[in-house]
């Protein structure tokens, strides 16, 4: 008999730990934690990334005016050169010689003139007293004329030959840097046909040609961006750089291209360390314009299902809700939203994987330097609450029942009915 209070005490410690059981279970788990992001409009920048080569500013052929023999090469092929300097030496001497003709021949014609400049104001001293003929007169005054004309042209070819002998030492047409040398000393140039020498080329700055296709030009059209008509133009090196000399669109083609169906453009950029080259294909990021009323949101915030791309915010009173959005673009690692977004939305950005519409969430305050991992962990019990479409009843049957799948209830009542069956049997075997 001593053992029916012990029986007595261990029958009400099952039923209050059953009772313990289902008030735990009735308790609903905490909302979950998640990072969001306070999105406003705003003024984004209307980037294109594009291709376009590089060519000089200015580009110059420098070729042989006058026949001759390379004498020698001044310049050193490669170099930087400034207008007047310069490269090549022809042979003078027989531009020397038609110079020295020239001028003799004027020195001829000059004498000649001022003879018969003489013999005129004779006649027309003697016309008037009819010691000459009329004739005489007009003769005079006309040999005064023709020496005089003759005096003009010997000057001309004075000039002629002076200019001649000049071509013989070339001269860099433009500053820039001068290439490769195309004849070497000692060849015969300029018979017949200009012969190239070499080029000059100005690489400070260079321009960038490119190309936009009719759809792009259109579309830019009908964004209405605010622009102050500047197309600002920005290069990416090789190694992903930028470079740090920005250019500026100086030219816009009115014609398509039929072949292509583009327009093409070009840009003026700085080049004063020389580091771009002419020629060189380079990637291009173009400033169109700034196109208002836009939000830029992380792109770990998108999510996109058949229906398309939609964003999860949290509502004003805590509650998940979806949102579908229109994706413009992707800048700077961020979406460029133009519809589905009103200010002041609060955009889930971390812990996406805790949250399902009309379901209620925390938001803290979203840090990108901590993106991708998001609040801190909750428990267990929280996740299994907070999983979608019956998830988080198979993670809590699984947490709470292990293989056998019992729930939390079952796991008390099992507990309850092993101590009442211990308290049971040691009555059976008094009996």
């Amino acid at each position: 008999m001593s053992m029916c209070p012990r029986l007595l005490a261990l029958a009400a410690s099952a039923l209050l730990l059953a009772a313990c059981g289902g008030e735990q279970e009735q308790q609903a788990p905490p909302p979950p934690e998640v990072g969001v992001l306070t999105v406003q409009p705003s003024t984004v920048p209307m980037t294109k990334d594009m291709v376009g080569r590089l060519a000089p500013y200015r580009s110059a052929d420098v070729r042989a005016r006058v026949p001759g023999v390379v004498q020698r090469r001044v310049y050193e092929e490669g170099s930087d050169v400034n207008e007047g300097d310069v490269l090549f030496v022809i042979d003078p001497a027989p531009f020397q010689a038609d110079l020295s003709a020239a001028q003799a021949s004027l020195a001829q014609a000059e004498a000649n003139a001022a003879n018969a400049r003489s013999m005129a104001e004779r006649a027309r001293r003697l016309a008037p007293e009819n010691f000459i003929s009329r004739s005489d007169l007009d003769n005079a005054l006309a040999a005064e004329r023709s020496a005089t004309a003759a005096v003009q042209a010997a000057r001309a070819s004075v000039e002629s030959a002076r200019i001649n002998l000049g071509y013989a030492t070339v001269r860099a047409p433009i500053s820039g840097r001068a290439g490769k040398q195309e004849v070497t000393e000692g060849a015969l140039v300029g018979q017949g046909t200009a012969t190239l020498l070499t080029t000059v080329d100005q690489i400070d700055p260079l321009y960038v040609n490119f190309s936009l296709s009719l759809a792009e030009l259109e579309d830019l059209r009908g964004r209405q961006l605010d622009s102050d008509g500047r197309v600002v133009v920005e290069v990416l090196l090789q190694d992903g750089s930028v470079y740090p000399h920005a250019g500026e669109v100086d030219f816009s083609g009115d014609v398509v291209d039929p072949a292509t169906g583009a327009v093409s453009l070009r840009a003026t950029l700085p080049n004063p360390d020389r580091r771009l080259l002419p020629g060189a294909y380079v990637t291009l990021k173009a400033t169109m314009g700034q196109q208002p009323g836009l939000y830029l949101v992380p792109q770990g915030a998108l999510q996109r299902d058949p229906a398309g791309g939609y964003l999860m915010v949290v509502g004003q009173d805590g509650m998940v809700a979806r949102r579908d959005v229109t994706v413009d673009r992707a800048q700077d690692g961020q979406w460029v939203v133009s519809q589905g977004l009103s200010p002041g939305d609060q955009v889930i950005v971390s812990g996406l994987q805790r949250v399902r519409a009309d379901a209620p969430a925390v938001a803290v305050p979203w840090q990108p330097d901590t993106a991708g991992q998001g609040p801190a962990a909750p428990t267990a019990e929280g996740d299994a609450a907070t999983a979608p479409d019956g998830a988080g009843g198979a993670a809590a049957t699984g947490a709470a029942g292990g293989d056998g799948g019992a729930g939390p209830r079952d796991a008390h009542g099992d507990a309850a009915g092993a101590a009442a069956r211990e308290a049971a049997a040691p009555a059976d075997s008094q009996d």
